[in-house]
């Protein structure tokens, strides 16, 4: 396995050892649970703003984690023997990101049809929203290590966490949520953002990890 490899790798046994394949789907499913309740079983209603619903679920979701992604390597010291091995900090960030990704969004991806179910949701509408957030959770991923790099070794760190990612993940909220209605660009805008999140945040957080172990 090659280094990079071997680096998402051991992201991947990490986010399954600390239940990142279980608690967000768990949450995931617990907000399309809940969110009945709390406006009404009407079936139009439900249709109309599932899609918000889903993405802020899943939002949430990738922001779960976040406290273990970066902070327990800084505090460790592996991030300083990693640079010592000769990796670039952005390379070691985007490895995390893989990492994260498949962490969650895979099975993320499979409890969207279950969501899109309990909220009522046309055939149509639930593979709109399973594309959509095929497209979006990268960067959702992306934005999650960047946060967790910038917020790494804060005291409350996943309160500050929260404050940093959610302004920037309301790009991808409204293009995904709109992706599932009749806006035609808003798949192209919501790749658009997400790309553009998969490329600058390896740069980013591996700023911040640089910073960190200064």
């Amino acid at each position: 396995m090659s280094g990079f490899g071997a680096l998402i790798a051991r992201e991947l046994r990490r986010a399954w050892a600390a239940g990142g394949l279980t608690l967000p789907v768990a949450f995931f499913l617990l907000v399309a649970i809940l969110f009945p309740f709390a406006v009404g079983p009407e079936p139009k209603l439900l249709a109309r703003i599932g899609g918000g619903v889903i993405w802020a679920a899943a939002l949430l979701a990738a922001l779960l984690p976040v406290e273990r992604l970066v902070a327990p390597d800084l505090e460790s010291g592996v991030l300083d023997q990693l640079s010592v091995r000769g990796w670039n900090d952005a390379s070691v960030a985007a490895a995390k990101i893989v990492g994260h990704w498949l962490g969650f969004a895979p099975a993320l991806l499979l409890a969207c049809a279950v969501a899109s179910g309990l909220l009522g949701l046309s055939l149509e509408q639930a593979l709109a929203a399973g594309l959509s957030l095929l497209i979006g959770t990268p960067g959702l991923a992306a934005l999650g290590v960047a946060t967790a790099a910038l917020t790494a070794g804060l005291r409350g760190a996943g309160a500050v966490a929260g404050l940093v990612m959610l302004p920037f993940a309301v790009p991808l909220l409204i293009f995904g949520a709109g992706a599932m209605g009749t806006d035609p660009s808003a798949m192209k805008l919501l790749g658009a953002v997400s790309l553009l999140l998969v490329a600058g945040c390896p740069f980013v957080a591996g700023a911040a990890m640089r910073m960190g172990r200064g």
